[in-house]
């Protein structure tokens, strides 16, 4: 039995080496010379401080910011520890209540803007953590925030489009804004 557990135990043991500690060593290094931004968190920094990640979306309520797209997460808003989309289907009440109280809440934000509202506004992503709304998504919103800053309308237009990312590589994914750099953004204009 001794014969047969020495092999074994050598094999687990240099397998586990070498799955469990040299390749993730290796893969880890070459991630953080190829590819460090990413290999970091893709990390957002203002002021000398780290503020967020371009991967996960952040809270905002003020009037003055841009609002990201719900988030289904537990306890919190945005909860990375706790990833999760609704899993309510187009016909259920639950998620026809949520969208109704959206909207109403979006309505009474800003009363004066009676376009339609973008769905991304309203309905919460797979993950719940998505950090990017639609350019409309942003658009519906800039009066809002104009109106809350004291800033021109064109102003903040023309912020939504230099921010505004394209499709990725030019063909994949849609056009879409990131929230947390449009409203660091924000801050920084006077």
């Amino acid at each position: 039995m001794i014969k047969q557990m020495r092999p074994a135990l050598i094999m687990l043991t240099a397998l586990t080496v070498l799955t469990g500690v040299l390749y993730p060593l290796a893969i880890t290094g070459l991630a953080q010379l190829a590819f460090p931004h990413q290999a970091r968190g893709s990390l957002i920094e203002a002021g000398g401080r780290v503020v967020g990640s371009e991967l996960i979306g952040q809270w905002f309520e003020d009037p003055k910011y841009f609002w990201p797209r719900l988030s289904a997460t537990s306890h919190k808003p945005y909860n990375a520890a706790s990833s999760s989309g609704s899993n309510y289907g187009p016909l259920n009440p639950d998620l026809r209540k949520a969208t109704a109280g959206r909207v109403e809440q979006l309505r009474k934000s800003d009363p004066g803007n009676t376009g339609p509202i973008p769905a991304d506004l309203i309905t919460a992503s797979a993950s719940g953590l998505d950090p990017h709304i639609s350019p409309d998504a942003a658009v519906w919103q800039a009066a809002r925030v104009a109106r809350s800053r004291g800033l021109e309308h064109a102003r903040i237009a023309a912020l939504i489009a230099e921010v505004a990312e394209g499709r990725q590589f030019g063909f994949l994914g849609e056009p879409r804004v990131n929230v947390l750099r449009l409203n660091l953004r924000l801050d920084e204009m006077k």
